[in-house]
């Protein structure tokens, strides 16, 4: 599960703030769920892992299907996003425009 590849990285309280922070539909805003969660005072090393976590099936790149896979799943309270918030959360990581997040984009787009 998430919550287990998560450990040591980002404790449940951060995770439950985040997910509290966009509970309404179209209210997810990435920025605030970063810091609410916490990510953008974590070290480069932690915010590879939790790249890592996110890209499922290993391909350097944060699909669309795997931020929702991943938001759905890491807690039973997290909403589904909708979709023009799925892309705009990729579109602020996509660094050339190809609809995903690759390693490179990871750090600038979590320190925004």
């Amino acid at each position: 599960s998430f919550d287990m590849a998560l450990a040591g990285i980002l404790t449940e309280a951060e995770i439950a703030a985040g997910l509290q922070s966009c509970q309404a539909a179209d209210s997810f805003d990435y920025k605030t769920f970063f810091v609410k969660v916490g990510l953008n005072s974590k070290s480069k090393d932690q915010l590879t892992k939790v790249f890592g976590i996110l890209d499922q099936d290993k391909s350097g790149f944060i699909e669309e299907d795997e931020l929702k896979h991943f938001l759905q799943h890491f807690s039973a309270s997290a909403r589904t996003l909708t979709d023009a918030e799925t892309k705009a959360f990729l579109a602020a990581g996509d660094s050339d425009g190809d609809g995903k997040i690759g390693v490179e984009g990871k750090t600038a787009f979590m320190k925004q």
